[in-house]
């Protein structure tokens, strides 16, 4: 290669055309991050020459550009491919058919002809209409570029929303406002003349022009860019167009086939994903890139992977561009799905509520394929146990680390069974999972764990809405006509949560405020209602003669199948009880809602383990061997029937301080060890009168729950 440092008269002072290829990214530049800046540069280069002799100015410095051979048919205009710097090229190309704008306004006409052979070739020698610009940028933004570069016209619509447009008016304006500070005057002509010589011999680039044998691709790659950064998708789509361009495809075809609707602004608006935003397109490849190479792609190693996959694997680079166009369009439609449908329900219920958007390679699986070879039936069947396993773990507490990992092993069990029995395959998948960061939890352990669990507190607010909104989902679902819950509904305490001064305990107990607190932030304390009704119900009594009362209201204006049942069966008092009672009945309809299949494993039905009058014979753990005797686990017992509370959160490690003994082993990696009946663990605290539920393996700690009077035995 051969690097130049060059003016622009340099550059574009003869017949020349820089064609950027149409696989360059768009333009992208904006006000803030660099056109504010270039013009400060630039203008402080302009006051010094209109300050004093040119001789006493240095240049500025304005970054490199790559350039490569360009095929150039028999005609008089000599062109050259942009392989880097096409942002900044475009920009310098702006400004100086806005400063010849300006001239030929304001200035002296030796000033407007020396800019603008800067911006035009001569049209009288040109084969096309287009050969008259100097800069002929991608495809997406020829239009606006031809408009912006137009003198005779206004740019109106929606080409003057492009950034190209804008950059054309904001340096226009930017230029007109400082020539004419003091009013059009020899002051101003004076300005223009050092406008011009600042921008035709004061700013420099460094010019590499490519060589035949030079790797365009792995310099693109490598080179440092200056600017806005470039996406992962840019580089992909740079090498792909290149690959495609080397096998002599018809790239115009495949970018208008499969590209163009990827250049979109819609594509580049950046995101939320976790703690960062990040350009859709790239989140959007991410995901393909998962699903396509069914292992984990690091969102730095995007294009990498890319890069190695279409090197290595080499597939056919027009198939891949189809499958990737219309798996993007696939994901683009997911937004507006209806949540009357189980793709948009799981949309809105995993992707939004959950914050699970690591499953979304999943989704695009399923969603991909023809009815003829994945029925809807099937496809339902899969989404609904993911949904069930996710749901399921949040409501026990249970970590989600694992989920990344879990979605590759289930692609690839998928790509090995193909998609005609993805439904069966992926309920037996994740209920065949044991480990605790894959477990799928049983109807007992979600009852269990809501039985006690604040999920006021414990749950992403999002997350709760969504919890409350699929059980009234649940309830309308037998109506003649069924509506799917309305959103953005606010989440409200029956009894408030400031009940010591609203709803005060009469006499005084702290025994009975202590088990009202607990309750408050439960499961059957809360609903939904309007954002208008939220402040109106606020910390009303239940029920009141003469008055408001928050019973009243709701009856009088909500439309939820959630608080017609709620008002329908308390029609006097809300106490700690009902709580309890309405706890029990929503989770008996989340454990319907997200449906867990009975897994068999080893012939033992997880489930109904406890209930088999003859259980087969459990493990026995290493750590409670015959040297570890009933005797031992005594203090547990002990200590447990000296407790006067019904419910009694602990942690492992107060467990163990009450034994004097460390816990199992099992106990910390295995949920169902704690149900299990044949071991002196379960004999102890059964023996203290209460049963472990609740149990948290990722954060160590359960709630020991009071056995009923019946169950003592």
């Amino acid at each position: 290669m051969q690097a130049r440092t060059l003016t622009p008269v340099a550059i574009f002072g003869f017949h020349v055309r820089y064609v950027v290829p149409l696989f360059q990214r768009p333009y992208v530049w904006n006000r803030e991050d660099q056109w504010q800046p270039l013009w400060e540069d630039v203008r402080a280069v302009a006051e010094r020459l209109f300050a004093g002799p040119s001789t006493d100015v240095p240049p500025h410095f304005l970054g490199a550009i790559v350039l490569d051979h360009s095929p150039n048919p028999a005609g008089f205009i000599a062109a050259k491919s942009v392989i880097d710097g096409q942002q900044r090229l475009t920009t310098l190309q702006i400004l100086l058919d806005a400063a010849q704008l300006v001239a030929a306004k304001f200035g002296r006409e030796i000033d407007a002809k020396a800019l603008r052979v800067l911006v035009v070739n001569d049209p009288e020698i040109t084969q096309e209409p287009s050969e008259v610009f100097k800069v002929w940028p991608t495809n997406r933004d020829r239009e606006a570029f031809r408009a912006a570069m137009n003198d005779e016209v206004t740019v109106t619509g929606t080409l003057a929303l492009t950034p190209i447009a804008k950059a054309h008016a904001f340096f226009a304006d930017t230029i007109t406002k400082w020539v004419l500070t003091s009013g059009p005057s020899e002051v101003t002509r004076e300005r223009i003349t050092a406008l011009t010589h600042a921008v035709r011999d004061h700013l420099k680039m460094v010019v590499i022009d490519l060589e035949h044998g030079d790797n365009s691709q792995v310099i693109f790659e490598t080179l440092n860019h200056r600017g806005a950064p470039l996406l992962a998708a840019d580089l992909i789509k740079n090498l792909v167009f290149q690959v495609a361009e080397a096998q002599g495809l018809d790239v115009e075809r495949l970018y208008e086939q499969h590209w163009v609707h990827l250049d979109t602004d819609y594509w580049r608006q950046r995101v939320a994903r976790g703690r960062q935003f990040i350009p859709r397109i790239d989140i959007f490849v991410n995901y393909w890139l998962v699903m396509r190479l069914v292992r984990e792609v690091p969102s730095d190693r995007i294009f990498v992977e890319f890069r190695d996959h279409l090197t290595g694997a080499r597939p056919n680079v027009e198939l891949l561009l189809a499958e990737l166009a219309n798996d993007a369009r696939t994901f683009a439609a997911l937004e507006s799905m209806p949540r009357t449908t189980a793709t948009g329900r799981f949309r809105y219920r995993v992707l939004e509520a959950m914050d699970s958007a690591a499953v979304t390679p999943l989704l695009l699986w399923l969603v991909q394929w023809p009815e003829h070879q994945l029925s809807r039936e099937q496809r339902d069947i899969a989404l609904a146990a993911i949904e069930s396993w996710l749901v399921r773990r949040a409501l026990c507490r249970l970590t989600n680390k694992e989920v990344p990992r879990m979605v590759v092993d289930l692609l690839r069990a998928l790509h090995a069974a193909g998609p005609a029995r993805a439904g069966d395959i992926t309920e037996s998948f994740l209920a065949e999972q044991t480990l605790d960061t894959r477990f799928w939890p049983t109807d007992e352990m979600v009852v269990d764990s809501l039985a006690e669990a604040p999920v006021y507190r414990m749950l992403l607010r999002a997350r709760l809405r969504m919890l409350l909104e699929a059980i009234e989902d649940d309830m309308r679902s037998g109506m003649a006509e069924h509506q799917a819950c309305p959103l953005n509904l606010t989440v409200e305490h029956v009894m408030p949560r400031a009940w010591r001064e609203h709803w005060p305990i009469d006499p005084p107990d702290e025994v009975a405020a202590m088990r009202r607190d607990r309750r408050i932030h439960t499961l059957g304390n809360l609903t939904l209602v309007t954002e208008k009704l939220n402040p109106a119900l606020s910390n009303l009594p239940w029920v009141k003669e003469d008055g408001k009362s928050k019973r009243a209201e709701l009856l009088r204006h909500s439309v939820l199948k959630l608080n017609a049942s709620l008002v329908a069966s308390h029609e006097n008092e809300w106490t700690e009880s009902a709580i309890a009672e309405r706890t029990r009945a929503l989770a008996a309809a989340a454990i319907r809602i997200w449906h867990r299949p009975t897994p068999l494993l080893g012939g033992v039905d997880l489930d109904n383990a406890e209930k088999d009058t003859e259980p087969p014979p459990e493990p026995q753990d290493e750590t409670e061997r015959s040297d570890v005797s009933a005797d031992q686990y005594r203090a547990l017992t002990d200590w447990l029937l000296a407790q006067t509370l019904d419910t009694i959160p602990v942690t492992f490690t107060e467990i163990e301080e009450a034994l004097g003994l460390p816990l199992p082993g099992r106990a910390r990696i295995d949920t169902a060890y704690w149900h299990r009946t044949r071991t002196e663990l379960a004999n102890a605290i059964a023996a203290g009168r209460y049963r472990a539920t609740g149990i948290q393996l990722a954060e160590e700690r359960l709630v020991l729950t009071r056995l009923a009077v019946d169950q003592k035995t």
